[in-house]
């Protein structure tokens, strides 16, 4: 039965926003919660400094693009007000007794026009003086024209090299980042830092910035040549201004709410378009074809409602406000009209201060609609700067060394360790493994298997115990060296975009052709290698989609021999794959485990017959240790599971 709108709804809408996972157990398991998107910031000063900083190598290009932006807004105003000294010179032709009434600033801009008539153009006349205001009129604009160019191309510079500095700084600090991050953040969530978040800061830096700082020009300039042109329609333009903002901030209130609603819905939509998508074969294989269609239809409805609202309370904004700003002008113009036959207003003053009237609105708007973009941008910048902030990798203990040549002698010595404080997943763990032995770890599912793994690798770092390494602490050897001698196999195979050959030879870069192929024979991957379109230098894509599962474990078998590793991590690494496959995977996996220490995770207990011993974990605790034979002879839980007894979790 299909789920109603608001199980839907509340479902998909914490998946979007939302994507909580607890209790890491590991690679696969959970981690900590995190924050969702939030569509304010916690500390916008804080934050808003912290992005300046990223603009102190552009100090110059900073200032350069605030001086374009005034003058460009100031040529712009000024070219509003050459409109006037034309009105009145025509105007004072028809009728004299107008030029009486002119101005400060009316009369002044009309003795500069008429200076410049008759010195540069040798005339006075209503024509010449025309001409000139023209070729002033234009001189003024090309100059807007020009400082608006050169603002947008070096905003363009700064914001682009802002945001990528922000962009390599959030990447590098990805890669510094311990695996506990990564086990307890979705992709999903780390990506939007990259995607989103950064293209919110981007616009914020490129156009709303820039907006905000416009717009206050105008505004001041608007209401500079308003009180020069006449200080009592100033007045009553001014006294309209509580009900722009008090109205645009109400109808912006009521906006937001509403594109908050759409945004859920949005991505209650793409989360359950998500799963559809990728849960095609499930979806095919029980009917739920119909389901799935109501189950869309009733998100999608949802969502046209959502977005009714809120692109109806966006889109009434602008009219309100113009037809607000359209009393004003009526009420402008009327007592305007008054002034002039009082002799209180010339014609030309009466139409510039009518059009600034009109667009005194304007920049009110602009940075009002500019506001919410600069939140969502700086909400975004939070959640970046949160990546930056979490703590890296520690780094690696003073006098930490390099051991030189590792055998492969690994010892693990009474080791407790938890993920989180409180929760213990690994309780006084002993074992030893000498160079070149195989040793088994079997259990139920987070018994602690990939744990000891985990620990191995430094990927977390023990609570308590020690282990070592031909006896040296791996505490105290340095974290590149230590990986760089521990070869992993794993489940969840991962190839990079690039050719079969760059692929394997990501287990060492400076392996020569004849290397990668060498490993690609031991690891019994050559002859399909071989049979594929172009060889090696076939390109992969979509993480080897065009291959199999087989192939690709198969080609990480060859990057784990081309590295050359004393020690061997396989963590279920044939569990994925048919019987054929596995016979395959395990000639290879024979090969490379040849004179090295291999540890192996595995569910299907015929892989780990062959193992010098095999550790049965349950619970965090060996409860069984001793070869395949030994451990048949005693009858306990190993006995269980290989005689199907009792089956494996």
């Amino acid at each position: 039965m299909p789920r109603n709108i608001e199980q839907l709804r509340a479902q998909y809408n914490s998946v979007a926003s939302n994507k909580k996972q607890t209790g890491p157990q590991g690679p696969r398991g959970g981690g900590p919660g995190v924050r969702g998107a939030s569509g304010k910031p916690k500390d916008a000063k804080k934050t808003l400094s912290r992005l300046v900083s990223y603009a102190k190598g552009y100090t110059g290009r900073i200032i350069a693009v605030l001086l374009c932006m005034v003058v460009s807004t100031v040529t712009s105003l000024i070219g509003g007000y050459m409109l006037a000294p034309v009105i009145n010179k025509l105007t004072a032709a028809v009728a004299p007794e107008m030029a009486e009434k002119l101005s400060v600033l009316e009369e002044r801009v009309g003795n500069y026009v008429g200076a410049f008539a008759s010195g540069v153009l040798g005339s006075d006349g209503v024509f010449t003086y025309i001409v000139a205001a023209m070729i002033i009129l234009g001189t003024v604009y090309l100059v807007g024209v020009a400082t608006t160019y050169i603002q947008s191309r070096l905003m363009l510079s700064v914001s682009q090299g802002i945001i990528e500095k922000i962009r390599n700084d959030l990447f590098e600090k990805l890669q510094r980042l311990p695996v506990r991050y990564f086990d307890g953040h979705p992709t999903g969530e780390i990506m939007s830092r990259f995607t989103n978040d950064i293209d919110n800061i981007d616009v914020m830096i490129n156009n709303s910035l820039t907006s905000l700082i416009s717009g206050a020009v105008t505004l001041i300039g608007t209401l500079v040549f308003m009180i020069s042109t006449s200080w009592i329609l100033t007045l009553i333009v001014v006294a309209f201004f509580p009900i722009f903002a008090i109205g645009g901030a109400k109808i912006a209130g009521i906006s937001r709410k509403h594109y908050v609603s759409q945004q859920a819905a949005l991505g209650a939509v793409n989360g359950y378009m998500e799963e559809t998508v990728t849960g095609q074969k499930v979806i095919k294989v029980f009917n739920h074809e119909d389901e799935c269609i109501e189950e869309f239809g009733l998100l999608n409805d949802d969502m046209r409602d959502k977005q009714f609202k809120a692109q109806f309370w966006g889109g009434i904004v602008g009219p309100i406000m113009g037809n607000t700003s359209q009393i004003t002008l009526a009420v402008t113009i009327g007592v305007g009209g008054i002034l002039m036959i009082n002799g209180l207003l010339g014609a030309g003053g009466l139409t510039v201060f009518s059009q600034y009237a009109r667009q005194f609105s304007m920049p009110i708007n602009q940075i009002s609609q500019q506001m919410a973009t600069v939140f969502a941008a700086l909400a975004g910048a939070e959640r970046v700067f949160e990546v930056m902030d979490t703590d890296p990798e520690a780094a690696d203990r003073e006098g930490a060394l390099d051991p030189g040549e590792i055998k492969g002698d690994v010892r693990l010595d009474d080791v407790t360790f938890g993920y989180v404080p409180g929760k213990t997943v690994l309780k006084h763990i002993s074992l030893y493994a000498k160079p070149g032995q195989k040793i088994a770890f079997v259990g139920s599912t987070g018994a602690g298997k990939t744990t000891v793994t985990n620990l191995l690798n430094r990927f977390y770092d023990i609570d308590e115990g020690r282990i070592t390494i031909d006896g040296v602490d791996i505490k105290d050897i340095k974290r590149d060296v230590l990986r760089k001698n521990i070869a992993m196999v794993l489940q969840d195979t991962h190839l990079f975009t690039g050719t079969v050959m760059e692929n394997i030879r990501y287990g060492r870069l400076d392996a020569t052709d004849e290397e990668v192929i060498e490993a690609a024979k031991t690891a019994s991957a050559h002859s399909f290698i071989m049979r594929l379109s172009d060889g090696y230098n076939t390109m992969l894509e979509g993480d080897g989609a065009n291959l199999s599962q087989g192939q690709r474990q198969l080609l990480n078998i060859a990057r784990a021999a081309l590295s050359k590793a004393p020690i061997l991590v396989l963590d279920e690494a044939t569990s994925s794959v048919d019987t054929r496959t596995e016979r395959h995977i395990e000639h290879g996996m024979d090969r490379l485990m040849k004179n090295r220490t291999t540890f192996v995770i595995a569910h299907r207990l015929s892989t780990v017959r062959n193992s010098n011993a095999i550790m049965v974990l349950e619970a965090g605790e060996i409860i069984e240790r001793g070869s395949h034979e030994e451990l048949l002879a005693m009858k306990g839980r190993y006995y269980e599971l290989y005689t199907g007894k009792k089956e494996l979790d």
